[in-house]
């Protein structure tokens, strides 16, 4: 199995999201035999997205930008069996980095041309679908709010139309200043074990439940032991100048 783990965070190593994702293949590593490679987007040369469209017209699936990393990026993506992104929530969405990326992955859409999406798809259908078929895709993404609901509801929304509702697995882990706190850090390990167990099931089973996927969102701390938390957290950072 041939696992790529794209790492999203500007941050890179310091990522908090990145140690959540590490746990999950770390799992995956355990109960099969794989090969990961790792890549930091902020390290590749993206160009944005032009709008032009060829890529649905002229040229027919694929960009007219060839002098990045997105072709050897989108070759990497076809060659692996499991895609796993990582990156925290940045207002609400995708940072900027996974943004110019996405927005280039236009190119793997079926041209628009008026149809309707289907149920349980994306919203045009994915093009070359025989060379993705059998591929698994993963978000893993951390927050700082107390909880998964609502916040997430703008990213999972546009994963939807990308993907189709229920082709990806979005493994979402709230409370991520938790990881940040030196104090913690012990605490978190042990919290960050049910992603190695959750990696260890997609291994053994090709799949996570629905209850495994929600037992992962369930946060650290309650809510009132998460906002004495974020106060001490926002009073050190305050006074780290000082």
């Amino acid at each position: 199995m041939k696992v790529l783990l794209l790492n999203g965070s500007p941050r890179k190593e310091k990522s908090c999201t990145i140690r959540v994702a590490r746990k999950f293949v770390d799992g995956l590593k355990a109960a099969s035999d794989c090969v990961v490679e790792e890549i930091n987007l902020s390290d590749c040369n993206i160009k944005p997205c032009l709008g032009c469209l060829s890529c649905w017209g002229r040229t027919e699936g694929t960009c007219i930008i060839k002098d990045d990393d997105i072709p050897m990026l989108k070759e990497k993506v076809m060659e692996a069996d499991v895609i796993i992104e990582s990156f925290p929530l940045y207002f609400f969405g995708m940072p900027g980095e996974v943004k110019l990326y996405t927005d280039r992955m236009l190119s793997m859409m079926n041209t628009y041309e008026g149809q309707s999406p289907e149920v349980g798809t994306s919203f045009h259908g994915i093009r070359d679908i025989d060379k993705m078929q059998g591929k698994s895709f993963f978000v893993v993404s951390t927050c700082g709010y107390a909880q998964t609901d609502l916040i997430y509801d703008p990213l999972l929304g546009q994963l939807d139309c990308i993907c189709g509702p229920g082709n990806y697995y979005p493994l979402l882990c709230p409370q991520g200043k938790c990881m940040s706190i030196p104090e913690l850090y012990d605490r978190m390990e042990v919290y960050l074990e049910k992603y190695v167990e959750a990696g260890k099931e997609f291994a053994q089973t090709g799949t996570l439940t629905e209850e495994t996927i929600m037992n992962l969102r369930v946060p650290p701390f309650n809510e009132r032991r998460f906002k004495l938390l974020l106060g001490q957290f926002w009073k050190n950072e305050r006074s780290f100048n000082e």
